[in-house]
């Protein structure tokens, strides 16, 4: 009964080591598959990451120039601070910051009794002088007439003369003391001197104020002419002879994206400070609807004109290595050429080459430190974001 048994274990034992070698190879197959995916996705990021994306622009010619931007603080027109003529108390204002004033305009009332009083006192003086100054008159038209019926000597003639004469000076010195102290008690009338904006008010009612301007703490009002606004900025030397009275420039402020005010030139100091090698500029700003603040940080764009020396690129196109300053130049198939550039007018955020580039050559903007002679990168414009079209076979990655 074994006997006839044997071959059907056999066979069974044959059919599960087929089996299970199937099974073996089936599981190492899907494992070289795995591990074949895995490098070709391995790869594949790899070669992604190894590419280097880069901008690009082209250089433009020196023919239209390029605004040069300068800081400023705009200002009134005409600026005063207003101070107390005579000392006293405040009895009331009548305008506050921000208020628009005409010329000749109330702002405050001081009241002095102490000027009052002088002044009565003055008055009564004048009114004793004068009437010394009548009888010294009377006295010297008698001695005259006396004098000619030869009643008098000439000498006491000329001593009743000469005292009408002193009665006179007296009179008129009690005058003008008298007008100096109605001038100080105009002086109570704090008034506006003229068109603007009250841009500050120092007092209250029932302050003392002093006569004078010593200190900003005796300052009482501040005014300002807010239509034209003026504004100063000092030019470099190499853009001076290119600013001239009546151009028309341009003001813009950080916190107005895209408004732009115009204004232009009024004068100039035609001299170069020796310290900074600047020239100071006066701007006129029409302000007629009150749209800028006196006081605020502004951006000038003054045009400067090319004179068709080299071709403009963006500052932020340059590397500067040991040997002096380079553009990264890109080819038709991405090969990057390192091109060693001689540099002329610096525009602030663009800057004149004046030799190693030529107008037709796409340089890389903000190159990084390690791009290197040879390197192949994706080019972008820098204006659309789109690749390039590169030459038919051109590699597109770093090998």
């Amino acid at each position: 009964m074994p006997d006839a048994q044997s071959p059907k274990v056999v066979r069974r034992a044959k059919l599960a080591a087929t089996a299970i070698v199937a099974m073996l190879l089936a599981g190492a197959i899907a494992v070289l598959l795995l591990r074949s995916f895995h490098a070709r996705a391995l790869e594949r990021a790899t070669e992604l990451h190894a590419k280097q994306y880069v901008a690009t622009t082209t250089p433009k010619a020196n023919s239209e120039g390029l605004p040069v931007t300068l800081p400023g603080t705009l200002q009134g027109a005409i600026e005063a601070t207003l101070y107390a003529r005579s000392s006293g108390y405040i009895v009331r204002w009548t305008k506050d910051i921000g208020a628009s004033v005409k010329k000749g305009d109330l702002l405050a009332e001081i009241a002095a009794p102490e000027i009052d009083q002088q002044l009565k006192q003055a008055e009564a003086t004048r009114a004793q002088t004068a009437a010394g100054e009548a009888l010294a008159k009377s006295t010297a038209v008698r001695w005259q007439s006396l004098r000619e019926k030869d009643a008098v000597t000439q000498q006491d003639l000329d001593e009743r003369s000469s005292t009408y004469k002193q009665a006179q000076s007296d009179l008129a010195a009690a005058e003008a003391n008298v007008s100096r102290l109605r001038s100080l008690q105009g002086f109570n009338r704090v008034v506006a001197p003229f068109d603007g904006v009250v841009t500050r008010r120092n007092i209250d009612v029932g302050d003392l104020v002093d006569a004078g301007n010593s200190g900003t703490g005796r300052a009482l009002f501040s005014v300002a002419q807010i239509d034209p606004l003026r504004l100063y900025v000092y030019v470099p030397q190499a853009y001076a002879n290119q600013v001239k009275v009546g151009d028309a420039v341009t003001v813009t402020l950080t916190e107005r994206v895209g408004e732009q005010y115009q204004g232009s030139i009024a004068r100039t100091a035609r001299a170069i400070d020796t310290v900074t090698r600047t020239m100071q500029v006066e701007i006129r700003v029409p302000n007629p609807h009150g749209a800028l603040i006196a006081g605020s940080y502004v951006q000038v764009l003054l045009p400067i004109e090319g004179d068709n020396t080299g071709l403009v690129v963006p500052t932020n196109a340059l590397l500067f290595r040991p040997a002096g300053s380079y553009v990264a130049v890109v080819d038709g198939q991405g090969h990057v050429r390192l091109s060693l550039v001689k540099l002329g007018t610096d525009f602030g955020t663009a800057v004149v080459v004046l030799s190693g580039l030529n107008s037709s050559d796409r340089i890389v903007v903000n190159p990084a430190d390690s791009l290197a002679d040879g390197d192949i990168v994706t080019a972008t414009d820098e204006a659309v974001g789109k690749p390039l079209p590169a030459a038919p076979g051109a590699p597109q990655g770093k090998g």
